[in-house]
């Protein structure tokens, strides 16, 4: 007999160590642990969705003929952690072998290879490119750049590809994808689920452990079963996905999901498949239901940035999530946690963000970490926020995303420049600005947008390390051409602003 243990994001019935254990012998451990759950404050929310999805798995692996040891949080018995239920279910059973797939995070892997046991991990083979493809394919260059890593899965999936070319004659549509969002009464509505019976029952045991975490975890409505993720997915191609390219990079106050799929959290814990995914998303663009720049924006965000920076993750070793090669130490303020902002921007984002237990791409990227970013907040508690925060976060996808492309904490591993911005972005991709406290239109003085003085007060205090950057020399020439009396302002006043930040004081 050996112990196959399946993880809460591995909740695939052809998951690696399934495919290679012994229905007939071998015996399926699954368990939730305090470990897991509170490494991180995690979203109610997010911890709900993996516990009832882990719940569901159980038995549809038990349906299947398999042997499953569950323990629940709640179980008197339970050891606390990973490892401590390995060793309990060994100590029960006599097995003196385990078969694991390769955790998502560098922590449970160490803490796997410590459990004294003979343990086999196997690598996950639901992605597109393995650890060594990626690693062969990194090899030799001088930079990491995600464009033309997606050009190579692009080939290698065929995806989009018409006799060994791009379809449509480019690889990438993101021009045609910037447009801002109008509000009306026709925006697609999330599908949503009434809480069955086990739901529920992980729901009251989320709110008796966990109801004092950052985020609402009622009302619930998330898929928690490989059916209900499908129905979420066709859903989306069917009233989403053809009006997903142009408005991707939207906010609209109150409208937190627009055109976008959510679908993130299934992936990641494996109840979709996702080249399944892309290959629906193709089909729509075959059949002429959406545009192509809509399904190329689609598929690039799974086979482009989500295989990527799992490569980058695996690839940088388990040291890489304290990386902060801009040296920034400032702490997560409180409006991180809903604390009051004036910022309409940040108070739409945080509000959402503690309501769904989501966020899309650009309110991530653009609002909460452009703004952690030029104020130079820690990148590791940033880092935190985000794993603890949305319900799709696992660090294999949620660090590189943040340390390296959201606060260049790498040092440009992978992005060729810092994702930052005044508040002029956010006014153009947005309606934040017209209800805003702030003035985007004022730069300095009274009522001037913080991120404007912010954005200057970074560059002037990083312009050793930016001022040769060729993506980034028109910025500075514009700052050289102000009159020193009105950069003296900006950064006197950007100066202000952070010290209220910093005393915890409304901003």
């Amino acid at each position: 007999m050996k112990l196959v243990l399946v993880l809460g994001d591995q909740l695939t019935p052809e998951i690696a160590a399934l495919q290679r254990a012994d229905k007939s012998r071998d015996l399926v451990v699954m368990a939730e642990v305090g470990a897991e759950a509170e490494y991180v404050p995690h979203h109610p929310k997010k911890i709900a969705i993996v516990l009832a999805a882990m719940r569901k798995f159980a038995e549809r692996l038990r349906g299947d003929g398999w042997q499953v040891a569950y323990t629940r949080l709640d179980d008197p018995q339970n050891a606390g952690s990973i490892p401590g239920e390995i060793l309990r279910r060994a100590s029960e059973t006599g097995a003196t072998r385990v078969l694991a797939t390769i955790p998502g995070e560098w922590r449970l892997i160490e803490a796997l290879e410590s459990v004294p046991l003979g343990i086999e991990m196997v690598e996950d083979d639901r992605f597109i490119a393995s650890h060594a493809d990626f690693e062969n394919w990194a090899d030799g260059r001088k930079q990491l750049r995600m464009e033309y890593f997606y050009r190579e899965m692009r080939r290698r999936t065929g995806l989009l590809m018409e006799e060994g070319a791009p379809a449509g004659g480019k690889w990438n549509y993101d021009h045609d994808n910037r447009k801002p969002a109008k509000d009306d009464l026709f925006l697609p509505q999330p599908l949503r689920f009434e809480p069955d019976a086990v739901v529920e029952e992980v729901l009251d045991l989320v709110e008796s452990r966990f109801g004092a975490n950052f985020g609402d975890l009622r009302p619930f409505g998330m898929a928690t079963d490989h059916a209900e993720a499908e129905a979420v997915l066709e859903h989306f191609i069917e009233t989403a996905l053809p009006s997903f390219g142009d408005c991707q990079d939207a906010m609209l106050s109150g409208r937190p999901f627009l055109y976008h799929s959510l679908i993130s959290a299934y992936l990641n814990i494996g109840l979709l498949h996702p080249l399944d995914v892309c290959q629906k998303a193709e089909a729509a663009w075959e059949s002429g239901h959406a545009p192509l720049n809509a399904v190329e924006g689609f598929i690039r965000q799974i086979i482009g940035w989500r295989e990527f920076v799992r490569g980058i993750y695996f690839r940088e070793g388990a040291d890489y999530v304290q990386v902060n090669r801009l040296g920034h130490g400032r702490n997560l303020p409180a409006l991180y946690w809903g604390a009051r902002t004036d910022m309409k921007c940040l108070s739409e984002a945080v509000a959402q963000t503690r309501e769904e237990a989501y966020a899309h791409h650009i309110q991530r990227l653009m609002v909460t970490g452009n703004f952690g970013l030029i104020a130079g907040v820690d990148p590791s508690q940033l880092h935190e926020w985000y794993l603890a925060v949305y319900a799709d976060a696992f660090e294999w996808v949620e660090a590189p995303n943040t340390l390296g492309m959201s606060q260049f904490a790498d040092g440009g591993l992978f992005a060729t420049k810092p994702y930052i911005s005044s508040g002029n972005y956010i006014d153009r991709m947005s309606d934040y600005c017209g209800a805003c406290h702030y003035s985007v239109k004022t730069k300095q003085g009274e009522g001037a947008c913080p991120f404007n003085l912010l954005y200057w007060h970074f560059l002037d205090r990083h312009r050793d390390r930016f001022s040769a950057n060729p993506r980034m020399g028109q910025m500075y020439r514009t700052w050289d051409r102000m009159e020193p009396q009105r950069r003296d302002t900006i950064l006197r006043e950007a100066e202000a602003f952070l010290s209220r930040l910093d005393a915890g004081e409304a901003v």
